[in-house]
C-alpha cells in the first residue's frame, strides 16, 4: 500500500475554512507544496523546518491513528497541506473513507489533478491572488476544475488587499456556476498567540464585506472570516 508523507494528524476540531466552515472534523495533514506562498500559514510543510517530523504512513495506520485519537466521534477528516494534490498515493487513503463511510474533505490550489479528487466529498480549489507572490496558471486551473465533480466543488480566494480582490473578480467571472468564497487574510503570523487577534481579523473581516457590499461584480458570493483564528489565534493542532 502507498505511503503517505504526513506531518500532523489532530482533531476532532472544526474547520475554519470554505464551504464546510464550522464542520466537525479530523484533520491529515500531509508535507509539500508546490508553492511558496508569502502569507503561508503552514510554511512548515514545506520549508523543512519540520521534515524530522515526516512520518510516512499507509492509509490503514492513518485511519488507525484517526481513531485512536477520537474514536467514534468523527466522521469527516479534512487532508490538508501543504498541497495534497501532489501525493498520489491518497487515493488509498480514501478509498478506505469511503469504505468506513467516512466523508472527507480537500483544499489545493488547482496547480494539480489526482483521479482520487473526485471522490473527495467538500472539494476547495483556492488559487493564489498576487500577495501570495504565485501566479496560477490558468489552462491548468480549466483543466482541474472540469475533471472535478461540479457538486463537490467551490472556489475560494483569500484576499489581503485591492490586487487580491480584483483578482478574486476574475477567477468568479471565469468560472460563475461554481460556488464562491472569499475569505479574509490573516497578516498576523508571529506566533502561535497574537494580542488581540480575534479584534484585528474581525476589522479586516468587516472591511472585506463592505467591499464586497459595494461591488456589483460580487453579488452572488460568499464572505468567511477564517474561523480557527478568531478562536485560537495561531496555535498549530486546532
Amino acid at each position: 500500500m502507498s505511503k503517505i508523507p504526513v506531518l500532523e494528524i489532530f482533531g476532532p476540531t472544526i474547520q475554519g475554512e470554505g464551504r464546510v466552515i464550522g464542520r466537525k472534523t479530523m484533520f491529515v495533514r500531509t508535507a509539500g507544496c508546490d508553492y511558496r506562498c508569502s502569507w503561508c500559514d503552514s510554511s512548515f510543510t514545506w520549508d523543512g523546518s519540520a521534515k524530522e517530523d515526516i512520518r510516512m504512513m499507509d492509509a490503514t495506520e492513518i485511519y488507525e491513528k484517526l481513531y485512536d485519537i477520537a474514536g467514534e466521534s468523527f466522521n469527516h477528516v479534512t487532508i490538508s497541506g501543504g498541497n495534497p494534490a501532489l501525493i498520489k498515493g491518497i487515493q488509498g487513503l480514501v478509498d478506505l473513507f469511503e469504505e468506513k463511510g467516512i466523508q472527507s474533505a480537500l483544499e489545493t490550489q488547482g496547480s494539480k489533478f489526482q483521479p482520487w479528487m473526485t471522490q473527495i466529498d467538500d472539494l476547495t480549489i483556492s488559487p493564489k491572488p498576487p500577495s501570495s507572490m504565485m501566479k496560477p496558471n490558468l489552462p491548468i486551473l480549466d483543466d482541474v476544475i472540469a475533471k472535478c465533480k461540479p457538486e463537490t466543488l467551490n472556489l475560494k480566494v483569500v484576499i489581503f488587499d485591492d490586487d487580491d480582490f480584483e483578482f478574486a473578480k476574475m477567477i468568479h467571472h471565469r468560472y460563475p456556476n461554481v460556488p464562491f468564497y472569499l475569505q479574509v487574510g490573516n497578516p498576523y503570523l508571529d506566533g502561535e498567540y497574537v494580542e488581540s487577534h480575534t479584534e484585528k481579523l474581525l476589522s479586516l473581516y468587516e472591511a472585506l464585506v463592505n467591499r464586497v457590499m459595494d461591488s456589483s461584480d460580487m453579488n452572488n458570493v460568499y464572505v468567511l472570516p477564517q474561523l480557527h483564528t478568531l478562536l485560537w489565534s495561531n496555535k498549530k493542532g486546532v
